[in-house]
């Protein structure tokens, strides 16, 4: 297959969460996009909420880089998959910098992602409250991983000339440059809820304007040419780019009606893509406003999101309920699409598909899963090993069906049941990219074309 050069590429990534990290990738996309360049998004990790704002800011999807969902040897292909036709590439980490998936040095890191793709990276740091002692930081990360070159700092919550005066003294002592300096700025701040940002969808025209707002306060804050320079300063190096292709396209293009609106927001851009390359005809539906499902519908995707954030809406739309619930077609449900499909979610009505009732609890269950398929489904073989990643707040009473999805073992390494597969449906928390397994979204599209 044909290789491509990988394109200029910046990573950003910052001690710990909540140092300013979204607020600064996404405002550098959309002032890189108004500049005249073609930016390509990237997120580490399995988020889907900042994707959605980095979409808004570049005029194109925002794309997810996770070793651990798809092994380190997609990384670069997956990469270059979604920067092709882009001049410069901007990569939002996850977490701190080495904060990787429990358990491993930092496997699934920014660090890891940044390495794997040769990228020099730019450490924003909520410089609140520093002064010199943020020498003493970045010498630390500096030196903790040889292999990782951090090659500046892009300074954030800035409180004065002064101040600024003073962190750029101390980024002086360690030989790093600062890019720029985002001054304290609340109305920058998006809502957010249990899971974090509110997603771009839901949050509708208020998103454009935050957009906007973070992309002119980083026009107006970091030196672009500098940090289009360091990007450029990526080693110049080739793969071959991921493609969205599978083995024997099913022929007669089945209809998968795939639902989304602000209730369904979770998804990956592979998965679209892969559905068509596999002869699906993929088309979008909104269970808040649709009544109908799409016509000849021969299966269903449900991907995760907040239906518990509208699940009055979602159970008032009774005539697409009663649809789903007499379908009779292969299903695959993800997390928000599991309970959509249950009896009811905090005591509301909906599809009734599964014996099982949801409800919102204050406990955050978090992680990724190595799990094992429990039977033959429209997604997999019995004994087929995925990893794939659980967070959300809800609980869905029994947690597995007669016949569940997956099994996996928790961290004290008890056995555990999870999910449902009955008939053509298989529902489940565990979110999966298919980029890692393509010949699981030829095996649901098969099953829709019986």
């Amino acid at each position: 297959m044909k290789t491509a050069e990988l394109v200029a590429r910046v990573v950003l990534a910052a001690p710990g969460s909540g140092c300013g990290k979204t607020t600064a990738a996404t405002g550098l996309i959309s002032a890189l996009r108004r500049a005249g360049h073609r930016v390509a998004p990237f997120k580490v990790g399995p988020d889907y909420i900042d994707p959605g704002y980095h979409s808004i800011a570049a005029g194109r999807p925002g794309r997810n880089l996770d070793p651990v969902l798809v092994g380190e040897e997609r990384i670069a292909p997956l990469f270059a998959h979604g920067s092709a036709d882009a001049d410069i590439a901007v990569i939002e980490g996850v977490m701190g910098l080495f904060d990787g998936r429990s358990g491993t040095p930092s496997f699934g890191s920014t660090a890891h992602v940044a390495k794997l793709l040769d990228a020099p990276v730019v450490l924003v740091v909520d410089a609140r409250g520093q002064g010199r002692s943020l020498a003493a930081l970045l010498h630390g990360f500096r030196g903790f991983d040889p292999e990782v070159r951090l090659a500046g700092v892009l300074l954030n919550n800035v409180g004065s000339p002064h101040h600024e005066q003073v962190l750029r003294d101390a980024c002086d002592e360690v030989g790093l440059d600062v890019v720029g300096c985002l001054p304290r700025r609340q109305q920058l701040d998006v809502p957010s809820r249990h899971l974090g940002l509110v997603t771009a969808v839901e949050h509708g025209a208020a998103a454009l304007d935050a957009v906007a707002a973070m992309g002119d306060l980083v026009a107006e804050s970091v030196d672009l040419e500098a940090v289009v320079r360091l990007a450029r300063s990526a080693p110049r190096r080739g793969t071959t780019p991921w493609k969205s292709t599978v083995d024997n396209p099913v022929a007669g293009r089945p209809v998968v009606a795939v639902a989304g609106g602000r209730a369904f927001t979770f998804g990956y851009a592979e998965h679209l893509e892969l559905l068509e390359a596999a002869g699906a005809e993929v088309v979008p539906f909104d269970p808040l406003r649709d009544e109908h499902l799409p016509e000849r519908t021969a299966g269903l995707l449900l991907p995760g999101g907040f239906p518990e954030q509208h699940a009055a809406e979602l159970s008032a739309n009774t005539v697409l309920r009663k649809e789903v619930a007499d379908l009779g077609r292969p299903v695959h449900a993800e997390c928000g699409g599991l309970l959509y499909l249950a009896r009811s979610l905090d005591g509301m009505p909906m599809c009734g598909v599964l014996d099982a009732e949801a409800e919102m609890t204050s406990r955050l269950v978090l992680g990724y899963r190595d799990a094992v398929a429990a039977t033959d489904s429209p997604v997999g073989a019995l004994g087929e090993r995925r990893t794939g990643h659980e967070f959300h707040r809800t609980r869905i009473t029994p947690g597995a069906g007669a016949q569940p999805a997956w099994f996996w073992r928790d961290r004290e390494g008890r056995p555990v049941r999870e999910g449902f597969a009955v008939g053509g449906v298989h529902a489940s928390y565990l979110h999966t990219h298919p980029a890692a397994a393509p010949e699981s979204v030829r095996r649901f599209v098969e099953r829709c074309a019986m």
